[in-house]
Protein backbone atom coordinates (compact mmCIF):
# COMPACT_ATOMS: atom_id res chain seq x y z
CA UNK A 1 0.00 0.00 0.00
CA UNK A 2 1.29 3.88 -0.66
CA UNK A 3 1.58 6.08 1.61
CA UNK A 4 2.55 9.91 1.77
CA UNK A 5 4.81 9.03 5.21
CA UNK A 6 7.23 6.73 2.82
CA UNK A 7 8.26 9.36 0.24
CA UNK A 8 11.41 10.33 0.56
CA UNK A 9 11.21 14.17 0.19
CA UNK A 10 13.41 14.18 -2.55
CA UNK A 11 11.48 11.91 -4.86
CA UNK A 12 7.78 14.46 -3.97
CA UNK A 13 9.79 17.07 -4.75
CA UNK A 14 10.59 15.91 -8.13
CA UNK A 15 6.73 14.18 -8.12
CA UNK A 16 5.67 17.54 -8.22
CA UNK A 17 8.21 19.25 -10.55
CA UNK A 18 7.34 16.40 -12.69
CA UNK A 19 3.41 17.50 -12.84
CA UNK A 20 4.85 21.57 -13.14
CA UNK A 21 6.65 20.06 -16.31
CA UNK A 22 3.80 18.78 -18.01
CA UNK A 23 1.39 21.68 -17.68
CA UNK A 24 4.28 24.15 -18.73
CA UNK A 25 4.51 21.55 -21.41
CA UNK A 26 0.90 22.32 -22.43
CA UNK A 27 0.41 25.53 -21.94
CA UNK A 28 4.02 26.26 -24.10
CA UNK A 29 2.39 24.02 -26.95
CA UNK A 30 -0.66 25.85 -26.64
CA UNK A 31 0.61 29.49 -27.30
CA UNK A 32 3.14 27.93 -30.14
CA UNK A 33 -0.51 26.95 -31.93
CA UNK A 34 -1.66 30.35 -31.39
CA UNK A 35 1.22 31.97 -32.70
CA UNK A 36 1.44 29.45 -35.86
CA UNK A 37 -2.15 29.98 -36.36
CA UNK A 38 -2.24 33.55 -35.98
CA UNK A 39 -5.30 32.42 -33.75
CA UNK A 40 -6.06 33.15 -29.81
CA UNK A 41 -7.83 29.89 -29.32
CA UNK A 42 -6.52 27.31 -32.35
CA UNK A 43 -8.89 24.83 -31.50
CA UNK A 44 -12.34 24.94 -30.39
CA UNK A 45 -14.92 22.35 -29.52
CA UNK A 46 -18.48 22.35 -31.35
CA UNK A 47 -20.51 23.05 -28.22
CA UNK A 48 -24.33 22.73 -30.31
CA UNK A 49 -25.73 21.20 -33.32
CA UNK A 50 -26.14 24.10 -35.54
CA UNK A 51 -23.64 23.06 -37.57
CA UNK A 52 -24.88 19.62 -38.06
CA UNK A 53 -24.36 17.81 -40.33
CA UNK A 54 -20.51 19.17 -41.22
CA UNK A 55 -19.83 19.34 -37.87
CA UNK A 56 -21.56 17.17 -34.61
CA UNK A 57 -21.25 18.45 -31.36
CA UNK A 58 -18.28 16.86 -30.08
CA UNK A 59 -16.38 17.66 -32.51
CA UNK A 60 -12.92 19.37 -32.40
CA UNK A 61 -12.02 22.22 -34.68
CA UNK A 62 -8.38 23.14 -35.81
CA UNK A 63 -8.36 26.80 -37.12
CA UNK A 64 -5.90 29.00 -38.99
CA UNK A 65 -6.68 32.71 -39.14
CA UNK A 66 -3.46 33.84 -41.74
CA UNK A 67 -4.94 34.43 -44.57
CA UNK A 68 -7.96 37.15 -44.31
CA UNK A 69 -9.79 36.94 -47.58
CA UNK A 70 -12.50 34.57 -46.56
CA UNK A 71 -14.71 33.32 -49.15
CA UNK A 72 -18.75 32.14 -48.95
CA UNK A 73 -18.88 28.86 -48.04
CA UNK A 74 -16.03 28.72 -45.51
CA UNK A 75 -16.59 27.97 -42.09
CA UNK A 76 -15.44 30.25 -39.42
CA UNK A 77 -15.40 30.90 -35.57
CA UNK A 78 -16.05 33.76 -34.15
CA UNK A 79 -16.81 35.74 -30.81
CA UNK A 80 -19.74 37.88 -29.92
CA UNK A 81 -18.77 41.41 -28.11
CA UNK A 82 -20.31 40.70 -24.81
CA UNK A 83 -20.78 36.65 -24.78
CA UNK A 84 -17.48 34.75 -24.42
CA UNK A 85 -18.42 31.15 -26.34
CA UNK A 86 -17.55 31.13 -29.93
CA UNK A 87 -19.61 30.01 -32.28
CA UNK A 88 -19.39 28.23 -35.42
CA UNK A 89 -20.89 28.94 -38.40
CA UNK A 90 -20.97 29.01 -42.50
CA UNK A 91 -19.97 32.25 -44.33
CA UNK A 92 -23.29 33.09 -46.46
CA UNK A 93 -22.25 36.41 -47.71
CA UNK A 94 -19.44 38.83 -47.65
CA UNK A 95 -18.92 42.87 -48.41
CA UNK A 96 -15.76 44.54 -49.72
CA UNK A 97 -12.32 42.62 -48.98
CA UNK A 98 -9.65 44.29 -50.64
CA UNK A 99 -8.64 48.18 -49.80
CA UNK A 100 -12.09 48.00 -48.00
CA UNK A 101 -12.94 46.27 -45.03
CA UNK A 102 -14.26 42.83 -45.33
CA UNK A 103 -17.78 42.24 -43.70
CA UNK A 104 -19.25 38.67 -43.36
CA UNK A 105 -22.92 36.94 -42.87
CA UNK A 106 -22.65 33.85 -41.18
CA UNK A 107 -25.59 31.28 -40.95
CA UNK A 108 -25.63 27.56 -38.89
CA UNK A 109 -25.83 24.59 -41.70
CA UNK A 110 -28.91 23.73 -39.73
CA UNK A 111 -30.48 26.98 -38.76
CA UNK A 112 -33.33 28.70 -40.38
CA UNK A 113 -32.05 31.79 -40.65
CA UNK A 114 -28.48 33.77 -40.79
CA UNK A 115 -26.58 34.91 -37.47
CA UNK A 116 -28.30 38.88 -37.28
CA UNK A 117 -29.51 38.01 -34.16
CA UNK A 118 -26.77 36.40 -32.96
CA UNK A 119 -24.33 39.59 -33.18
CA UNK A 120 -23.73 41.67 -30.85
CA UNK A 121 -26.96 44.58 -30.88
CA UNK A 122 -26.51 47.21 -33.49
CA UNK A 123 -24.06 44.91 -35.59
CA UNK A 124 -25.31 43.47 -39.21
CA UNK A 125 -22.22 41.99 -39.99
CA UNK A 126 -19.09 40.35 -38.53
CA UNK A 127 -15.50 42.51 -39.31
CA UNK A 128 -13.05 39.61 -40.49
CA UNK A 129 -10.10 41.25 -38.98
CA UNK A 130 -11.81 42.29 -35.32
CA UNK A 131 -14.31 39.46 -35.07
CA UNK A 132 -13.64 36.01 -36.57
CA UNK A 133 -10.89 34.02 -34.59
CA UNK A 134 -10.00 31.74 -37.69
CA UNK A 135 -10.89 29.70 -40.65
CA UNK A 136 -11.67 26.01 -40.02
CA UNK A 137 -8.92 23.80 -41.84
CA UNK A 138 -9.36 20.33 -40.10
CA UNK A 139 -11.52 18.79 -37.56
CA UNK A 140 -11.54 15.58 -35.27
CA UNK A 141 -14.90 14.06 -34.68
CA UNK A 142 -15.95 13.47 -31.25
CA UNK A 143 -12.80 13.89 -29.25
CA UNK A 144 -13.81 17.30 -27.73
CA UNK A 145 -16.80 15.50 -26.08
CA UNK A 146 -14.69 15.43 -23.16
CA UNK A 147 -14.81 18.99 -22.08
CA UNK A 148 -18.48 19.07 -23.10
CA UNK A 149 -19.03 16.62 -20.30
CA UNK A 150 -16.65 18.73 -18.10
CA UNK A 151 -18.33 21.88 -18.62
CA UNK A 152 -22.11 20.46 -18.07
CA UNK A 153 -20.95 18.29 -14.57
CA UNK A 154 -18.00 20.60 -12.87
CA UNK A 155 -17.98 17.99 -10.38
CA UNK A 156 -16.31 15.98 -13.29
CA UNK A 157 -13.37 18.65 -13.68
CA UNK A 158 -12.80 18.04 -10.20
CA UNK A 159 -12.36 14.06 -9.90
CA UNK A 160 -10.51 14.43 -12.89
CA UNK A 161 -7.84 17.03 -11.85
CA UNK A 162 -7.79 14.74 -8.65
CA UNK A 163 -7.06 11.34 -10.06
CA UNK A 164 -4.24 13.32 -12.49
CA UNK A 165 -2.53 14.74 -10.01
CA UNK A 166 -2.53 11.65 -7.56
CA UNK A 167 -1.51 9.39 -10.58
CA UNK A 168 1.64 11.82 -10.75
CA UNK A 169 2.34 12.06 -7.23
CA UNK A 170 1.94 8.43 -6.88
CA UNK A 171 4.14 7.44 -9.76
CA UNK A 172 7.73 6.36 -9.10
CA UNK A 173 10.42 6.35 -11.28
Amino acid sequence: MFSFNTMQPRQMLTQVLNFGLILSTAFMLWKGLSVATDSPSPIVVVLSGSMEPAFQRGDILLLWNRGMETQIGEVVVYNVKGKDIPIVHRVVRRFGGGDKVLKLLTKGDNNPSDDTSLYAQGQAYLDRSKDVIGSVVGYIPFVGYVTILLSEYPWLKTVMLGLMGLMVVIQRE
